[in-house]
C-alpha cells in the first residue's frame, strides 16, 4: 500500500463499474488506507437511493468533535436529482477531513452523477467487468503479482482454461497457486497443479460413478477424503453430474456446439454428459437424482458418517444405471 499520508487520501473516490469483486475490493482497500492514517476513522455506509439531502448535509458538515470520516455511498446510480446536485456542489469544495466514496455501476442510469464527480476531480477506480480474453489474461497476471508471484501470458491462459472466466474463482486460484508454489508460475506449473488437483476432486468421483465404474469411483472417493477434500463439494459434484446428464439427455440429439447456447453450458461439458449418458434411462436418472439429493442432505445435514453417505451414494447411483441398462 506504500506510505499513506492524510494528503494522499483522495477527497472523493468514484468506484465505477459492475464487477462485484473489483468494486468490493476497491471499497475494502479505501477503508484500509484511511484506517492506516487514522485508526479511529468514522466509517459510515449509505444506500444512495434512500438517502435524503438533509441527511447528506449532516454527514458532510464539519464534525463538532473533529476526526476523520469515510462516507461510503453504495449504488450511486440510484441517487435522486436533488441528492446528486448537493453532492456535486460539495465535490467542488470537499472537506479535507472527509473522504467520500461513491460506488456506481457505470451504466447509462445516473450517468450525469458519475460524469459530474469525474469533472469535479474525483479519483476514479475502474471496476468494470472484463470484456475480452486479453483483459482476463492481464487480470490473472496482476492477481499473481498482487499475491507476490510472477506469471507468463501462457500460464495465465492455462489458468483461465482450467478455472473458467469467473473472476472470484480466478482470483482465488491465483492466490492459491502462489501460496502452494514458489510463486514463479508457468504453464507447466498450472498443468501440474491442476492435474494433481483433478485426480482428487469430487468431479473425478462423479465422472466414474456416472459411467458405472464403481471401483474407480470408490478409489477416487477414498483418496479424495484421505488428502482432505471436503465431503460437501464431492456431494455437490455428484449431484451436478447426475443433473447435467439428465439435462443433456432431455435436450435430445444435437452436436455439443448446437446445444451449448440453448442449455447455457460449455460444449465440452455437454460432450462429456452425452458420453456419460449412454446406458441411462429417464427412470434411472430420476432415481439417481433422488439418491444425489439424499446424499447431499446427509452430508450437509451433519450425518455422523459423511464418508459412508458418499460411498452409499456411489453404489446407489451405479445401481440406478444398472437398472437402466437391464
Amino acid at each position: 500500500m506504500g506510505d499513506v499520508t492524510p494528503a494522499s487520501l483522495a477527497p472523493i473516490l468514484l468506484v465505477l463499474g459492475d464487477e462485484e469483486l473489483l468494486a468490493t475490493r476497491a471499497v475494502t482497500e479505501a477503508v484500509e488506507k484511511v484506517r492506516s492514517v487514522d485508526p479511529d476513522v468514522d466509517v459510515r455506509e449509505y444506500q444512495a437511493g434512500v438517502l435524503t439531502v438533509g441527511e447528506i448535509a449532516e454527514m458532510l458538515s464539519p464534525s463538532l468533535f473533529g476526526g476523520r470520516r469515510l462516507l461510503i455511498l453504495r449504488s450511486g446510480q440510484d441517487a435522486r436529482k436533488d441528492l446528486v446536485a448537493a453532492l456535486l456542489a460539495y465535490a467542488k469544495n470537499p472537506d479535507p477531513e472527509v473522504q467520500l466514496l461513491v460506488q456506481h455501476l457505470g451504466g447509462a442510469k445516473g450517468k450525469a452523477f458519475a460524469d459530474g464527480l469525474r469533472s469535479a476531480g474525483a479519483t476514479v477506480v475502474p471496476a468494470a467487468k472484463l470484456k475480452g480474453h486479453r483483459e482476463r489474461v492481464a487480470f490473472v497476471r496482476d492477481e499473481i503479482r498482487r499475491a507476490g508471484g510472477k506469471c507468463t501470458d501462457d500460464a495465465a491462459e492455462a489458468l483461465i482454461a482450467a478455472v473458467g472466466n469467473d473472476m472470484r474463482e480466478l482470483a482465488a486460484a491465483c492466490s492459491q497457486l502462489v501460496a502452494d508454489t514458489d510463486g514463479r508460475i508457468s504453464a507447466d506449473t498450472v498443468a501440474r497443479y491442476y492435474k494433481g488437483r483433478v485426480e482428487v476432486t469430487g468431479f473425478t468421483v462423479a465422472d466414474a460413478t456416472m459411467v458405472g465404474d464403481v471401483p474407480g469411483a470408490l478409489e477416487a472417493l477414498r483418496w479424495a477424503l484421505h488428502v482432505g477434500v471436503d465431503p460437501v463439494p464431492i456431494a455437490d459434484a455428484l449431484a451436478d453430474g447426475v443433473r447435467t446428464v439428465a439435462r443433456v439427455a432431455s435436450a435430445g440429439r444435437g452436436s455439443p456446439y448446437q446445444l451449448a447456447s440453448s442449455l447455457g453450458m460449455p460444449a465440452w461439458k455437454i460432450e462429456r454428459a452425452q458420453r456419460q449418458g449412454r446406458g441411462w434411462t429417464p427412470e434411472g436418472l430420476v432415481r439417481a437424482m433422488q439418491v444425489a439429493a439424499e446424499c447431499n442432505a446427509a452430508v450437509k445435514g451433519g450425518s455422523d458418517d459423511r464418508a459412508y453417505a458418499l460411498e452409499r451414494a456411489v453404489f446407489s447411483v451405479a445401481a440406478a444405471r444398472q437398472g437402466s441398462s437391464r
